[in-house]
């Protein structure tokens, strides 16, 4: 067997941020490899996933989701390569989804990883269109929202990882019209020319009440909420009678230091006989199988599209996730060691 590195960089939350994060909140750190212990492997990460629920971990508040510790490697989901087993199931060689991303290297459970399949897709996409970020769209449109043939959809933040997938699956199932909001006139283009949304519209260009109004005069009956803030507000005003809506993120407020002001037409959920649920991709991990399955289909088949953007490099690790936050990402936005 080839000789162990003996270190490994791995990113470290040194200070909570308050509002947006700052370099300085960060430091990229060295650290020792060894042997794994009983029941464990040791991985070679080639991919690390940035995601906005990171953001919220960032804070020490109670949550669904612990806090990251500070002087503590960041945590995340990554893909890689099993480079020393003391576990059985594992070989040296397999590829495994695992959580303790943000590092080269990482000493995981075996109960925790999960063997994947390079053969059946990129290794990149088991932690975008077939990882978690294809769940949550997968289990928010169909069970959450209750998706049903015929239905008109509206998707915010829908350039990004999951939004992406939600349009298109909509499609895919029957939706009678797929809109979309993002942040760039190009996003719009990919959302309508690559994606085949019916219509789309780029928030910055004016009140998204009125840009949705537009893109579906006859209403909405799903709402897809990666954003909240005027998006959630507009939706509730263009859901129609007995609309569902999957509360799925709210980035636009994730580094607010003060309240933000909750939609003033709340008061709509009432007369329309609304539901507007919150969603957590944890609670769905039965829809897997099911999942992983059908979306794989719809990728062979090249029926179902997905981008990437890579930043290259465990040092621009935090740039990565800076931009995702800003919106520089289209699609999953991923950080590659394999160079």
């Amino acid at each position: 067997m080839s000789a162990l590195p003996t270190s490994s960089r791995e990113w470290h939350l040194i200070a909570r941020p308050h509002g947006w994060p700052k370099a300085e909140d960060f430091a990229l750190r060295e650290a020792p490899v060894t042997e794994p212990g009983e029941g464990r492997i040791l991985v070679r990460n080639h991919y690390f996933s940035v995601d906005p629920y990171m953001r919220g971990r960032m804070n020490d508040v109670k949550s669904y989701t612990p806090p990251f510790q500070l002087d503590h490697p960041m945590e995340g989901g990554a893909v890689g390569e099993v480079i020393a087993s003391s576990a059985e199931g594992f070989a040296v060689g397999d590829h495994v989804l695992h959580g303790l991303g943000w590092r080269e290297y990482a000493e995981v459970p075996a109960q925790y990883a999960t063997k994947v399949d390079a053969s059946l897709a990129p290794l990149s996409t088991y932690l975008g269109v077939l990882g978690m970020t294809g769940l949550t769209a997968y289990a928010g449109l169909f069970d959450v929202a209750s998706f049903k043939e015929g239905d008109a959809v509206f998707v915010s933040g829908a350039a990004g990882a999951v939004g992406s997938q939600v349009g298109q699956m909509a499609r895919l199932k029957g939706a009678s019209r797929v809109i979309g909001s993002a942040g760039s006139d190009d996003k719009v283009k990919l959302l309508v020319e690559e994606y085949g949304f019916d219509a789309a519209f780029n928030y910055k260009n004016g009140p998204v009440a009125e840009q949705l109004k537009q893109a579906a005069p006859d209403g909405i009956d799903v709402y897809f909420d990666n954003v909240g803030g005027d998006h959630l507000e507009a939706a509730i005003s263009s859901l129609n009678v007995q609309g569902r809506a999957t509360i799925c993120g709210m980035i636009a407020q994730y580094n607010n230091t003060e309240p933000t002001p909750g939609p003033r037409n709340l008061a709509m959920v009432i007369g329309k006989r609304l539901r507007l649920q919150g969603m957590l991709v944890n609670d769905h991990k039965d829809l897997q199988p099911e999942f992983v399955r059908e979306v794989a289909g719809w990728i062979a088949s090249g029926e179902l599209k997905y981008n990437e953007t890579v930043v290259e490099g465990i040092e621009n690790g935090y740039d990565a996730f800076l931009g995702l936050l800003r919106g520089e990402n289209t699609g999953k936005m991923i950080v590659s060691l394999t160079q």
